[in-house]
């Protein structure tokens, strides 16, 4: 009796029976032997939070650049109409400094860029030492002329003499810049 062949490591091997219904094969290569290329699979991009962020840094720059401007444009403009002609901003800060000794007056005959709260103080104290120190000053000053002027500039002379009731009498010679914005303004003493 012959034996049916047996299908070994050497011989020729049955082919399994197809899966059943239900049950997944394991995939085997397609026809021609080539697997389909995918795109990887990874985590999903969500641009939504990126466009937003974008979109929220471009605002806040617009913001910024927007503030620099105007902080640029209106940090040298004055608050008031100023003296009608370099000479009055002379005479009105005199005034101010010493008949008057308010330095808040004074602080607003001064331009912005040279308005220092601290030193006009200081020059009313001044003035205020030297009414305590002498017996009745008066203080009075040539009428202020303008040396010279030139488009939004002018400087402005004038002689200050203080006269005491002992008849002591001193002299200073001043020399002011003084700037046209909105008016005259005094910003600079010397």
């Amino acid at each position: 009796m012959t034996q049916p062949p047996v299908g070994g490591p050497t011989g020729p091997t049955a082919q399994s029976p197809p899966p059943a219904a239900g049950h997944d094969a394991p995939p085997g290569p397609p026809e021609g032997g080539y697997r389909p290329q995918h795109a990887p699979t990874g985590p999903s991009r969500k641009r939504g939070p990126l466009l937003a962020s974008l979109t929220l840094v471009v605002v806040l720059l617009l913001c910024a650049g927007g503030g620099v401007a105007a902080f640029l444009t209106l940090r040298n403009t004055e608050s008031g109409e100023g003296a009608p002609d370099p000479s009055v901003a002379v005479d009105d800060f005199l005034t101010a400094v010493y008949q008057d000794r308010d330095a808040a007056k004074a602080a607003d005959l001064v331009c912005t860029a040279a308005r220092d709260q601290d030193k006009i103080r200081a020059k009313v104290a001044e003035v205020e030492e030297y009414v305590a120190t002498y017996q009745n000053p008066r203080f009075r000053w040539d009428t202020p002329t303008v040396d010279n002027e030139t488009g939004d500039r002018a400087t402005v002379t004038t002689t200050v003499t203080v006269t005491t009731a002992d008849e002591k009498i001193a002299d200073q010679d001043l020399r002011f810049t003084v700037i046209r914005k909105t008016g005259w303004w005094v910003c600079e003493v010397a």
